[in-house]
């Protein structure tokens, strides 16, 4: 995997070994940052399902300020801090071993808000919608916030949930990305 555009433009980052987790593909991560980008101006964005921090690390490379990246697993958490050693952006990342709920109570308690949230759970698990309600209902998302759910192409989403409206769809062979925005109440 490497780095697409910005500051680390062509570095490379490494994988989670395994098949644990699946690497957003390079396609798929350009056209993301296409559409929601292509750079940044600061801003904390929430990579809750990580991996190797793969996306996360490009939204660093283009100008994120920070990233909250969660894994539950052991290796991807190893991963993402081999990566963050390698680009020297420690101190941009906060890395939480814990699971999404436990993650999602912690954002609560902590009063977190984002203006990037990617959510790539596991193809056979998505919970995509009850996530988007969870960060809705508790204003863990700044007003014109940037919201991108990786999810299986058959997989559909309301247009709607609370004042986060959907704006865009693309699928990408089996891969379907949506989009949507946080809008002011």
């Amino acid at each position: 995997m490497r780095i697409v555009a910005g500051e680390f433009r062509s570095r490379k980052i490494e994988a989670v070994t395994g098949d644990a987790t699946r690497p957003t593909t390079d396609k798929v991560k350009e056209a993301v940052f296409s559409r929601i980008g292509p750079y940044f101006d600061g801003g904390e964005m929430l990579d809750l399902f990580a991996g190797s921090g793969n996306v996360s690390f490009e939204a660093l490379s283009r100008g994120m300020q920070t990233s909250l990246m969660c894994d539950k697993q052991r290796k991807a958490i190893e991963t993402i801090k081999r990566n963050s050693q390698t680009l020297n952006v420690k101190n941009r990342c906060v890395i939480w071993q814990i699971d999404y709920k436990k993650a999602l109570q912690k954002i609560v308690e902590e009063q977190r808000q984002f203006d990037l949230v990617y959510l790539d759970p596991p193809y056979k698990d998505q919970n995509i919608i009850e996530i988007l309600t969870f960060l809705e209902e508790h204003n863990a998302i700044k007003v014109h916030g940037d919201i991108v759910c990786e999810s299986l192409k058959e997989d559909e989403f309301p247009k709607e949930i609370g004042t986060l409206r959907k704006v865009k769809e693309v699928v990408y062979g089996i891969t379907r990305i949506t989009y949507y925005k946080k809008e002011s109440i």
